[in-house]
Order: structure tokens, then sequence, then C-alpha cells
């Protein structure tokens, strides 16, 4: 299992923390990008995060807004390895899909908690990786919704039956004691780790 750690928590000293960040064994760093309008919190532009650009780690880009096209052209410059935008965010996820590969992106798509599995079906062959939201999406720090679980096995079921690729990606509420039971290939940690002022421990806590 990798570790992609959110740096959502994160209030003060950004660029110094971050680098401490990129210090440990992390497999991502995982920008979460709100608009303020898909989710009621709005996070950083590109230029705010430029800083990123020289830190020794694959950024893990998850979209939640609802102008993909604008931010993905935003932030395809820093070279991430996956971006993931929210199937609730448009009309259309295959255009997005198709737009991204064509950038020669990894494709992430993601839905809410109250979203059923079932409305991924026609991408699964498609994408790169599947991001199970664990939490609402717009703030760090909630707990983990236990249902995601189900959701989990579910995706890994349907993967293995029809030999499909993607990576499963689960987001929100993970710590110490409940990624136990998170069978997935991919956890995002914000505040679990980024509260602490000692990453490195927490990850090793986490593996």
């Amino acid at each position: 299992m990798k570790i992609s750690v959110s740096f959502l928590s994160i209030k003060d000293n950004l660029e110094e923390n971050l680098l401490k960040l990129s210090k440990t064994d992390a497999d991502y760093i995982h920008l979460d990008i709100m608009d303020g309008l898909f989710v009621n919190n709005k996070t950083w532009s590109s230029s705010e995060l430029e800083f990123l650009k020289k830190l020794n780690k694959p950024f893990d880009i998850h979209l939640m807004v609802k102008d993909i096209y604008k931010y993905i052209a935003s932030f395809i410059s820093f070279k991430p390895i996956f971006i993931t935008f929210h199937y609730e965010a448009t009309d259309e996820p295959i255009k997005v899909i198709e737009y991204l590969k064509e950038l020669g992106i990894r494709v992430g798509i993601s839905i809410n908690p109250n979203t059923d599995i079932s409305v991924l079906m026609p991408f699964l062959d498609k994408v790169d990786l599947v991001l199970l939201m664990s939490v609402n999406p717009g703030m760090g720090g909630q707990k983990f919704i236990k249902e995601t679980i189900n959701k989990i096995e579910l995706l890994r079921e349907i993967r293995e039956n029809n030999s499909y690729h993607y990576l499963i990606e689960v987001d929100g509420g993970i710590n110490s004691e409940n990624i136990k039971d998170i069978n997935s290939d991919i956890v995002v940690v914000g505040s679990f780790i980024t509260n602490s002022d000692f990453y490195q421990e927490k990850i090793d806590e986490l593996r």
C-alpha cells in the first residue's frame, strides 16, 4: 500500500513543512485543489504552489472543482503522476478522461461518499485510478466513513473479474487504527501525519 500525503491541514509555514514532508518516504504528495464552488472550501492557485516543483516527490492531484479543464491547464506544468476529477463535477466524464489521456497524464475518477459505485461502470476500463472519498469532500480532519470499506471490496472484485488495471485510492479520515481495515492500493492521509511535528514517525505508524 502506498501513502499519498495531503497537506490540507497545514496552516502555517507551508513551504517549510512541505520541504520536511518531501524528505520522508511518503510515496506521493497529494494536492487537494478546491474552487469554492464544487465544495465550499477554496485552496491554492497553481502560482501559490509553484515552490512544490522544487520538491523531490511525485504529485497526486485531486481536483474538487467545477471547471475541470481550467484547473488541468493550470496544474499540468507540475507534471503529476495522477490527476483525479470528480464524477459529480461533469456531465461528460468520458471527455475529461480522453483529454487527460491525450496529455499523457494518468487519469483518476473520484466519487463522493453518497455516490453509488455503479455510476463508474462505464469508465472502469478507461481510468488508471478510482478515488473513493471516505469523508465528505471539502475539509480535512473528518471521521472515516466505514461504509467505504464495502466499496473498496466491490471495486477489487470488479477489477479482478474483468481484468481491469485501475488502482484504488481512499481519501479521508485515515489513521493508524483504521488503516488495517482498508484494503486499497493507495491511501491519502492528511491530518494524522501533518498535525504532528514528526512526519516520518507517523508514516512509519501507518506502514
